[in-house]
């Protein structure tokens, strides 16, 4: 199952970069608005913008889910390894009991570490 949700994970990425190329920046609607090349596109002249960001709105709609699912299962396996007798966060961070003092003495230059 996750192998599917990584699978489809990458294909939504990989269609997300596709539709946001295709689409058009703001800037392009000025010259647009004056008959410059809108006869020529595929969905008319209002209709291209509405399609690709619907499409690109639902695609970032399933990239996170997918993102969700996909921490979901890596949550599962986090806590069945720490089942499988590895060490926890805590005594990992365990503080240190003792601190080195630092003493110079006056013979040399150089301290001495206890």
């Amino acid at each position: 199952m996750e192998n599917l949700i990584i699978i489809g994970h990458i294909v939504v990425a990989i269609a997300i970069i596709g539709l946001v190329l295709i689409q058009q920046g703001k800037g392009a609607d000025a010259g647009a608005s004056f008959g410059g090349g809108a006869s020529q596109t595929v969905f008319g002249s209002g209709g291209s913008g509405n399609f690709l960001t619907r499409s690109t709105s639902f695609l970032a709609i399933a990239f996170f889910a997918t993102s969700f699912s996909l921490a979901y299962f890596a949550k599962e396996k986090a806590v069945g390894m720490v089942d499988e007798g590895l060490p926890t966060l805590q005594e990992v961070q365990a503080p240190a009991t003792e601190v080195p003092v630092l003493e110079t003495t006056t013979e040399s230059e150089t301290p001495v570490i206890d």
